[in-house]
């Protein structure tokens, strides 16, 4: 074991900077030992190492955090998640679009960037003034902009917008964010086999969480507004946990995606290592997202059709708001006036990311053809 990806010197490291020693329920130690025991062999740069072994301590401390605010508040476990609508689609289909333009909706809650990446607040948090975790997660942002920006520009985080709540699960060391920002091929074939149910029972704990500390804060909206492209791959889950969800499935034209999702992993790569096979990244991506497609449309086909309201990426963008309608059409929610007033607000408004490079399926080793031939496979 490469020194520092030690699973106990990792426990340890988040107990002491937390003063904690309860990590909550779910069971995480063999997940995360997998995960470790990978970025020991990933090839990683010393910074690499350091910002990867610092994620991990990170999604401990926030366990532990989350732990003893349940502890302290026993009323945080009775939160009740009800009938969330989530956004799902492969990246750059419209995701973000359609989950900010509900999430502009007072009646609807969700994740704001600064809530996703301290989601639980230190434990001497006073509710009475601003929250510092605002203006931490906006320097945060500001120094991703000026360090990374390549990264900036294909993947913004915004700490004052909806974001998705990936971090969540990931903070269960049950998803595949590791695999955007390392080659792990051990651990990306071992969470193939696996139960994502721990990760998805942490994701509503999260959201519990949450929206105590919303109510706190005057929010009493009435239903969450979520948004994941990695939920494709994981439906059933999600259903069985969230029994009450509507899905928004986003489509477009792979060819149009698949490079796009293949920058972003070689990016994060090239963070973390001083190699990076383009190709090889390529070729895992696209065979990531068409195993993600495969067990969507698996999914689906059992599924009574009330449940999904599926949206096309060019009809979002040229009618986000009809597009939107359809979504309450299938809610039976009424967009109100004040709704839809809100929405085109947030349209005007919206923050203007940095234009993206131009992306190829040829610079990761893939062909337009390629990518159509498996996207046609079912």
């Amino acid at each position: 074991m490469v020194a520092g990806f030690d699973l106990a010197s990792v426990v340890e490291d988040a107990r002491r900077k937390e003063g904690l020693d309860d990590f909550g329920p779910g069971a995480f130690e063999e997940p995360l030992g997998v995960l470790l025991e990978a970025y020991a062999g990933a090839g990683l740069t010393d910074v690499g190492a350091h910002l990867l072994r610092g994620g991990a301590v990170h999604s401990l401390r926030m366990r532990l955090r989350a732990q003893e605010w349940v502890r302290r508040h026993s009323e945080i476990a009775d939160e009740q998640v009800v009938d969330p609508v989530v956004v799902v689609g492969m990246m750059r289909s419209g995701t973000t679009l359609l989950q900010r333009l509900l999430a502009a909706d007072p009646r609807f809650r969700c994740a704001r960037g600064w809530e996703v990446v301290e989601v639980a607040p230190r434990l001497d948090h006073r509710w009475d003034g601003d929250d510092p975790r605002i203006a931490k997660a906006v320097a945060r942002e500001e120094a991703s902009r000026q360090w990374v920006p390549e990264l900036y520009a294909i993947h913004p985080m915004h700490a004052l917008e909806a974001e998705e709540e990936i971090v969540f699960l990931a903070d269960a060391f049950l998803s595949h964010v590791p695999e955007a920002g390392a080659h792990v091929p051990a651990y990306r074939s071992w969470i193939d086999t696996q139960d994502f149910a721990p990760a998805y029972e942490h994701l509503h704990r999260m959201l519990q969480l949450l929206q105590w500390q919303q109510r706190r804060r005057g929010i009493e909206a009435e239903r969450w507004v979520l948004k994941t492209p990695a939920h494709l791959g994981y439906l059933d889950v999600l259903w069985a946990r969230f029994p009450g969800l509507h899905v928004v499935h986003l489509h477009r034209d792979p060819v149009e995606t698949i490079a796009s999702g293949a920058s972003l992993n070689a990016t994060l790569h090239a963070m973390h290592a001083d190699t990076v096979d383009l190709h090889r990244i390529g070729a895992e991506w696209i065979e990531r997202m068409g195993w993600t497609d495969d067990r969507a449309t698996a999914t689906r086909a059992g599924w009574p059709g009330s449940l999904v309201t599926d949206v096309e990426f060019a009809e979002a963008v040229a009618d986000p708001i009809g597009q939107v309608a359809r979504v309450y059409d299938a809610l039976g929610l009424d967009l109100t006036a004040e709704a839809e007033a809100s929405m085109r607000d947030w349209l005007r408004r919206r923050p203007r990311d940095a234009s993206r490079p131009a992306y190829t399926p040829e610079t990761y080793g893939l062909s337009a053809d390629q990518i159509r031939e498996r996207f046609t496979r079912r």
